[in-house]
């Protein structure tokens, strides 16, 4: 092990690292979507039984890959399992989570073109949002500079290194993240008309509910934990041999849960205190995706009062969760660099802000591309990522590393059976799990 290895200097650092790298704009259309459309709070308690029994035992894996190795995501299958093929696991994170930045970066400048827009009052002079978002998609060169931007202020967060760009900037912005959060949520709850809303949220519904509610809920909770891209095991080669990997877990996926719920405080109580027809928005709503952020949103904020600060606060928000993914991210594919070829960060850097650019200028131009990106991410890179995680800690990882990593070295308890049912999730319940979605998602 590597002891001059940089470390997040405070465990705040590392719970807002972290739970800076699983928030998302995923938390904020894909989970209102799927809850929408799965029945509200059976959606809810089923999206946290996958998070208990799924997403933790998967996201501790990657802690304890990342901690135990102390290197990159490749170079960590390299050193834990060296002369075998498990270095390919490592490579395809790496992998992932650069083809992830070269779609998602511009769906991030989406979020910067809508904050300038509402900052502005622009927004608030628009009467068609669907051809106003039409007319953003139209226009590749708007989307190339928004992209480009994104992706530079991105960069100069991983020039700043680890301590002071990683880490100093999620205690700066996941705060303000949940300052709006909070803001807009008591705003929502305080419409006319909002009970409607929270009701339809938090009540159970069995006419919403799908047959396939269980698949829906566990993809969101793999996705949501940013599981199988890498970014968990390239944060976790930052921690140091005192952070507690289970507590910080249960903590960060309690964080993203609740950006998840909160945003549905958000949108749900606001969508039914500003329609005339619930009928229709539910529909919007389970529609979810790029729609309901860039269009149904924007128009439900412009009929409130103040509807620009509003607006403003909320596309910051949008800003401030896509941020500190991309931060995550692309450290992923700058330390694979910087170690494995030995460069410097500022060369890495450079080198993959230039290849993100280049793919997100294809994707700006060619939707085709950006789907197809989007796609092979989702429904293949994704999963495989997280199957070979849980088979090479459940199956391959020398058990006595395993206990020590969760026991930081016999210092701390573990709770009678602890180790056992990990280990057993981790080779029986989580790999057929994330076959499922894996099928479900290709025939769906």
């Amino acid at each position: 092990m590597n002891e001059k290895r940089v470390t997040f200097a405070s465990k705040v650092g590392v719970i807002a690292a972290a739970a800076g790298s699983a928030v998302g704009l995923g938390n904020i259309w894909r989970f209102p979507s799927q809850t929408a459309d799965g029945g509200g709070a059976i959606f809810i308690l089923v999206y946290i039984g996958c998070i208990l029994f799924f997403g933790i035992p998967l996201m501790i894996s990657e802690f304890l890959v990342g901690r135990s190795s102390q290197a990159n995501t490749a170079g960590a299958f390299h050193k834990l399992a060296p002369g075998t093929h498990w270095k390919w696991v490592g490579r395809l994170g790496v992998l992932t989570g650069f083809v992830i930045m070269g779609f998602y970066m511009v769906v991030c400048g989406w979020t910067l073109d809508y904050l300038m827009q509402s900052v502005t009052g622009n927004l608030h002079m628009v009467d068609d949002f669907s051809a106003n978002f039409t007319a953003l998609l139209n226009n590749p060169l708007r989307q190339i500079c928004w992209m480009i931007l994104f992706t530079l202020l991105t960069a100069f967060f991983i020039l700043s290194g680890v301590k002071k760009g990683i880490e100093q900037s999620s205690k700066i912005l996941m705060p303000m993240l949940f300052l709006l959060l909070i803001v807009l949520a008591v705003r929502a709850v305080t419409l006319e008309g909002a009970t409607g809303g929270l009701s339809f949220l938090f009540m159970p519904s069995l006419e919403h509910v799908k047959p396939t509610v269980f698949l829906d809920a566990m993809g969101q909770a793999f996705f949501s934990l940013s599981i199988g891209m890498g970014c968990m095991i390239t944060y976790g080669s930052y921690f140091n041999n005192r952070i507690n990997l289970t507590k910080t877990v249960v903590q960060v996926s309690m964080l993203d849960s609740l950006v998840a719920i909160l945003a549905g405080v958000i949108i749900f109580p606001a969508a039914f205190a500003l329609t005339a027809n619930p009928g229709t928005i539910i529909d919007e709503l389970v529609a979810g995706g790029p729609g309901l952020l860039f269009i149904t949103l924007p128009g439900l904020f412009n009929q409130m009062p103040a509807s620009v600060l509003w607006a403003a606060m909320f596309f910051c928000l949008l800003t401030l969760a896509a941020i500190t993914s991309t931060i995550s991210l692309m450290e992923v594919v700058t330390l694979y660099l910087h170690e494995e070829y030995r460069l410097s960060r500022k060369m890495s850097t450079l080198i993959v802000t230039v290849g993100v650019i280049i793919l997100g200028v294809i994707s700006s131009l060619s939707p085709s591309f950006f789907n197809l990106l989007d796609i092979s991410s989702a429904k293949f890179m994704l999963p495989a990522g997280g199957f070979f995680i849980s088979l090479f800690v459940g199956w391959y990882l020398d058990k006595k590393l395993v206990y020590a990593q969760l026991t930081n070295q016999g210092t701390l308890k573990l709770a009678a059976g602890f180790l056992k049912a990990y280990i057993f999730l981790l080779r029986y319940i989580v790999p057929p799990a994330i076959i499922a979605i894996f099928i479900y998602g290709l025939i769906g």
